[in-house]
């Protein structure tokens, strides 16, 4: 049996706290310098330079300069999937203030992750979508259901550019704080796009979470029946 050495670099890179950590602010879908990481990593700026080099050489995340800034991204849908995984394993972060609980249970009722929804509204969302057969369940993936075409043009989603992208189209992506499936891949970010420019959700600034507005609240329950709970 052939075995990839390489696989035990990159779990030793992600086994390493300070860069589980920016990867796991990363999954925020959002491009970040070396000091933004840093301060919300809690780590010295030289340490988050030290080991985002790292990460860059292994192909994990991505740089790009703008200016005299550098920008710092997950590479790749993968990459985020893989966290995504670790993050359902892993025993719950020990809760130590009130800031912390209230971040936590934000981070629990409706985040990025990566570029698509999750959380209990992400879950939520994705099990109206297959009760109203617009996605179909086949065990190890979704597929579009007979009413996805209709439902989804309706959206003002462009089913035809987003297949073009070089990416999985839509998949299964195991969610860690509801422990079931939510919408993944190329889909699942038109999605969120779509709930971020028409108004429904609102990104919030220095976390994951994400804000279902007003707004969104009205427009998920017309449109799929889903219950959002007011936040405010």
């Amino acid at each position: 049996m052939s075995v990839n050495p390489h696989v035990a670099t990159i779990a030793a890179l992600i086994a390493e706290p300070s860069r589980a950590a920016m990867l796991t602010i990363l999954l925020d879908g959002r491009s970040h310098t070396a000091g933004e990481l840093a301060s919300m990593a809690r780590i010295k700026p030289q340490t988050a330079s030290f080991h985002l080099t790292k990460m860059v050489d292994a192909a994990l995340v991505a740089v790009h300069r703008q200016g005299r800034h550098r920008y710092y991204g997950i590479r790749n849908p993968e990459v985020a999937g893989v966290m995504e995984s670790l993050l359902t394993m892993a025993k719950p972060a020990e809760i130590r203030s009130l800031r912390q609980s209230d971040e936590d249970r934000a981070i629990r009722h409706a985040r990025t992750c990566y570029d698509h929804l999750a959380g209990r509204v992400g879950v939520l969302v994705t099990n109206a979508l297959l009760e109203r057969h617009i996605l179909a369940d086949r065990e190890d993936r979704f597929v579009l259901g007979e009413a996805g075409e209709r439902h989804f043009a309706e959206l003002g989603i462009d089913l035809a550019a987003v297949r073009r992208q070089r990416r999985s189209f839509l998949h299964k992506c195991l969610d860690w704080s509801e422990r079931y499936p939510h919408l993944g891949g190329a889909l699942g970010h038109a999605l969120l796009e779509r709930f971020v420019a028409s108004g429904w959700i609102e990104r919030q600034g220095g976390t994951r979470a994400v804000r279902v507005t007003e707004k969104g609240i009205r427009c998920l329950r017309d449109w799929l029946g889903v219950e959002v709970e007011d936040r405010r």
